[in-house]
């Protein structure tokens, strides 16, 4: 292997927490994507943030590459480790390390998944909002700024997450941020690690926002009879101001997928799914405006409940979405894609979107949360067909150009990784040259998960 001496010298520091067993390495090279498995030499599973830094300071003084592992639920190829070198498993480091209920913030390491972290809470009447639907780590979700269906209401992981402590490249450890809520000191290094998918330093510690449980939570659903009712009525919504907690649109063929997966019978028709947080007051008034503005739009009836179990069932299902629309050909490959638009374009770039997949050979999903402008497609394609994935490429391109025709980004949600590389130099013109820049001042050996979100000669 090109990279035996540092892995000989892994080994002498982490003993049997450094792999390179076949089965670990397969682990860590799937992906829920089309790309190929990709298995690294080796899999190391540090315990400490002071074992992380002695992992880059041999991975530096050895040219090896080191891509940061959390659940492996990132979709454009973060977490592949397409030079080879060391997959770097956080997933040992889960411990809540501090909760301060009085000032609303946790402490934690970056392998707490954001599941295990509201457990945790559960009795201390706080919670973290972000859910991207997946179980991911929560410092995975750092890493590529996730966000998910509570977006509209508690922001994306930029806006939660307030101090960090990240390894760098060479080994350095350093802290960014505090724990205080604002402050005008220096650059804001936090912004900078949040959405730099492990390109600039691994984040050892992540302190947190938190936010308090809603005293009352609802749930409604709605059919619609086409695409622009249904995404019109969003758009409405929030230039109402109602605080919606998620408003997420779901099409006719992602409604089939539920029926097939779940085994409901919903109507297959386009659907919106809402959730509402607050008193119990609140929560009736903004239940009953957007039922009337549903009403205007031409929505069928307006269904909403307070019963955990039914509000439960909804989100588990809208949460399976992939897993649904893979059930519409068993055996396929998706090819998922996000964009996300102004407001005001996001009724015509569904519309045109579901009109270009309904021209082509391939079935798609579409579905997103909506209340931000931002969706997905998930293209089914079958992995034994060379045509069938060139043209969902070509799909999924069009729908990429149409987002940054209408002033929006070629991904709102699911980061840059591999995937979208060739649309950063379009969307960011001169910026992603200074991007490069910063990575090569933090990176100058392009160790740190090379081949993703920058070039770097």
């Amino acid at each position: 292997m090109p990279h035996d001496t540092a892995i000989a010298r892994l080994r002498n520091l982490l003993g049997d927490r450094l792999s390179t067993s076949d089965a670990i390495r397969d682990h860590h090279g799937q992906n829920e994507s089309y790309y190929p498995v990709t298995l690294p030499d080796a899999v190391a599973f540090p315990a400490s943030t002071e074992e992380v830094s002695a992992v880059m300071t041999i991975c530096h003084e050895e040219g090896c590459p080191v891509v940061a592992w959390g659940t492996g639920t990132s979709l454009e190829g973060h977490a592949l480790a397409f030079r080879g070198g060391i997959t770097l498993d956080l997933s040992r480091m889960d411990k809540v390390l501090q909760v301060n209920d009085e000032d609303l913030d946790v402490v934690i390491q970056p392998g707490v998944t954001r599941e295990a972290l509201n457990t945790e809470l559960r009795a201390t009447g706080l919670f973290f909002p972000i859910d991207p639907g997946a179980n991911a780590s929560l410092g995975g979700m750092a890493a590529t700024r996730a966000s998910g269906t509570t977006a509209v209401r508690y922001g994306t992981m930029k806006d939660n997450v307030l101090a960090l402590e990240v390894v760098l490249a060479d080994g350095r450890v350093i802290r960014t941020g505090t724990r205080a809520r604002k402050s005008s000191a220096g650059y804001d290094l936090t912004r900078l690690m949040v959405g730099s998918e492990g390109t600039l330093g691994i984040i050892t510690e992540l302190t947190l926002k938190l936010h308090g449980q809603p005293e009352a939570i609802s749930s409604a659903i709605c059919a619609f009879d086409g695409i622009d009712a249904a995404v019109s009525a969003v758009q409405m919504v929030i230039q109402m101001g109602i605080p919606v907690a998620r408003i997420e649109f779901v099409d006719a063929m992602s409604i089939r997928g539920f029926n097939v997966h779940a085994g409901t019978a919903m109507p297959e028709m386009p659907h919106l799914f809402l959730e509402f947080h607050g008193s119990e007051g609140a929560v009736a008034e903004q239940a009953e405006r957007v039922g009337e503005i549903v009403a205007e739009f031409g929505g069928g009836d307006f269904q909403w409940t307070n019963k955990p179990e039914e509000r439960n069932a909804l989100w588990h299902m809208r949460h399976n979405a992939y897993y649904a629309a893979k059930a519409l050909r068993p055996g396929c490959w998706v090819l998922t894609t996000d964009v996300c638009v102004p407001i005001s374009r996001l009724a015509e770039a569904v519309t045109v979107t579901r009109a270009d997949i309904d021209a082509s050979a391939l079935e798609a999903t579409i579905l997103g949360h909506v209340g931000d402008g931002n969706f997905h497609c998930a293209i089914l394609v079958d992995p034994d067909s060379p045509a069938e994935l060139a043209e969902a490429r070509e799909l999924a391109h069009r729908m990429n150009a149409r987002a940054l025709a209408m002033g929006g980004t070629v991904t709102g949600e699911h980061g840059v990784g591999l995937g979208k590389m060739k649309y950063m130099d379009e969307e960011h013109g001169a910026a992603w040259a200074v991007m490069a820049q910063i990575k090569r001042a933090l990176d100058p050996s392009n160790i740190l998960n090379p081949g993703k979100m920058v070039e770097v000669n």
